[in-house]
């Protein structure tokens, strides 16, 4: 948040169902930009697109499927969904059959589900309704989100990085991944940009069927088992 004259801003691309790590971003930044721009990957599978859960308490992938009939690259703002199978069908069913005995399954999924059902012909913008129907419930605003489709900077890695950063008005960076975690600090200290880096490491909370906690899953997860009010807490990296 705002210290004094210093205004951090955060960067993420905009992930499907994401982990809690990324709404911690969200919510310490003073702006939070959607790297939405950004080369798709062509192959392999990502967090765009696909994500974890928990079932017999083991992490299990829910995906997005999305079309992979073109040549060369698309930006992940170019990205369409592939509707030829009824996924969303296929996930809710596996969120009852997962979830439907965790604390509080009859809490989270009616919230969840009308996210789960969003039709948009392209990935970014079913995520990015997603994530607005998310971040309301838990608290967090999109008035602070900028989509870098939308602000023309230029650059490659940790120098587009640099420049998004400016670009927004930025006087300090939040780092995922720790300091050093994947950008070249001495770009943000050349550009006379502070570094923080981020550190989020989420409260362990209880996991129906784990017998040790499993970090790094979907939102979901952390929604059905402890509910709405204490996922919130776990976002700002408090106890449930």
């Amino acid at each position: 948040m705002t210290r004094g004259a210093a205004t951090v801003a955060a960067i993420h691309q905009p992930n499907f169902f994401p982990w809690l790590g990324f709404f911690n971003k969200w919510a310490r930044a003073d702006v939070f930009v959607l790297l939405d721009h950004a080369q798709f990957p062509k192959t392999a599978g990502n967090w765009i697109n696909h994500v974890q859960i928990l079932t017999a308490g083991k992490p299990l992938w829910m995906t997005a499927p999305v079309v992979r009939a073109y040549h060369g690259v698309r930006r992940i703002d170019e990205m369409e969904i592939n509707d030829s199978t009824d996924w969303r069908e296929k996930t809710r069913r596996t969120w009852r059959a997962q979830y439907g005995r965790a604390r509080c399954f009859n809490e989270a999924f009616p919230l969840l589900d009308p996210l789960l059902a969003v039709r948009a012909a392209r990935l970014v913008d079913y995520n990015l309704a997603v994530l607005e129907g998310l971040g309301r419930a838990i608290g967090l605003s999109t008035d602070r989100w900028r989509r870098s489709s939308a602000i023309g900077a230029a650059g490659n890695g940790t120098e587009l990085l640099a420049a998004l950063v400016k670009a927004v008005g930025g006087t300090d960076y939040l780092a995922g991944g720790g300091a050093g975690g994947y950008q070249d600090d001495a770009v943000f200290a050349r550009e006379g940009l502070g570094l923080i880096p981020q550190g989020f490491a989420p409260t362990p909370y209880p996991q129906r069927g784990a017998e040790a906690f499993v970090p790094g899953l979907s939102i979901v997860d952390a929604l059905m088992n402890v509910g709405v009010e204490a996922t919130a807490r776990l976002v700002r990296g408090e106890a449930p």
